[in-house]
């Protein structure tokens, strides 16, 4: 016997949301879905009448399904948003190039204005030629470093207020264990990430909107609406966050609020007023946001440059001033930082 819509009790339901558990026709399910999305910028007081917004896009479920969903709640609820793509080439051959091209047909599409970054513009390497050199081991630490960034400068280069990211609720659960798995206490309070004043780029990081949607529902979403996106995995995939995921995807299959319940403890965190925190500063060389002399992003370059990889992995701070003042490393030092075992 077919399932009645638990919400309009007319219509057959298509799918039992994995959050909530209520079976929903395709249109119920649709205004769920975006009505939550509301009450989550709502809630947040996430963007203000006027305002530029920059929507992190990679072609893929999670940014296709938040322009679609920003464009269309801008226009229902009258946002007074100016909603712009922004998009990150990082130069991964076989498929950045390919869900690029899924970018540009949601342009159209949406009738939203695009900017694309390359890391080769920004920083002269691809990330094809990043793990050339590194290898597959450490490749991830560059590629999230440098991406955080192009987003910032492009954002700088679109003049855009605040930056939309498309971070589902399974992303935001897997950061915040792997958070506690390595003890990192100044980024378990930035996650879930709020809304941010201007950083010292002059741009502003907005929490993801799809922080409270399951990955499943944005898939289910992007099915029936039928929408354009890119399905493929990145070819150097991420292993630690993986190992999160598979722990994360087993602890719901016994309890299906896991995922829940671990992005509302990341919330509730509350730190001893003792515990010592990074103090936020600017980076002498590019300016960039950074708790050190040298943020993150120069440390990796600079290394790449001198063909000592290994200068951005790890804690390598007391290097930060030889390197300021272009003081030559000892052999020592260099021999420990060159990707002998990587």
């Amino acid at each position: 016997m077919p399932v009645l819509c638990s919400s309009c009790v007319d219509k057959r339901a298509v799918l039992k949301r994995p959050k909530t558990g209520h079976s929903l026709c395709k249109d119920c399910f649709f205004w769920a879905f975006e009505e939550e999305v509301h009450q989550t910028i709502v809630a947040a007081e996430l963007f203000k009448h006027g305002e530029t917004v920059g929507i992190a896009a990679s072609g893929g479920k999670d940014s296709t399904v938040l322009a679609h969903v920003m464009k269309l709640l801008n226009e229902r609820y009258n946002y007074g948003l100016t909603l712009m793509l922004l998009s990150v080439d990082e130069g991964i051959t076989g498929y950045r190039d390919d869900s690029l091209e899924t970018v540009k047909r949601n342009q159209q599409q949406y009738e939203l204005p695009l900017k694309i970054v390359s890391y080769e513009e920004l920083y002269g390497w691809t990330m094809d030629a990043i793990v050339r050199q590194v290898g597959l081991k450490n490749n991830c630490t560059f590629c999230g470093v440098f991406r955080r960034q192009a987003l910032d400068r492009g954002a700088i280069m679109l003049k855009v207020d605040k930056i939309c990211t498309g971070h589902n609720a399974d992303d935001v659960a897997e950061t915040v264990l792997m958070n506690v798995l390595r003890g990192d206490i100044a980024r378990l309070r930035a996650v879930p990430p709020s809304p941010q004043p201007a950083r010292a780029t002059g741009s502003s990081r907005a929490a993801s909107r799809l922080k409270y949607a399951y990955e499943k529902e944005i898939v289910l979403y992007a099915y029936f609406k039928k929408l354009d996106y890119f399905s493929t995995e990145c070819i150097y995939s991420p292993k630690y966050r993986g190992y999160a995921r598979t722990f994360l995807k087993d602890l719901e299959s016994v309890r299906p609020s896991s995922i829940m319940d671990v992005i509302h403890s990341g919330e509730n965190l509350s730190v001893r007023a003792d515990v010592k925190m990074p103090t936020q500063g600017t980076c002498a060389r590019c300016g960039y946001i950074s708790s050190q002399p040298l943020c993150k992003s120069c440390v990796l370059l600079e290394g790449l440059n001198r063909g000592l990889p290994k200068l951005g992995i790890g804690k390598h701070h007391r290097l930060h001033d030889k390197i300021l003042s272009q003081q030559p490393l000892t052999e020592s030092e260099e021999r420990r930082l060159k990707a002998l075992s990587f």
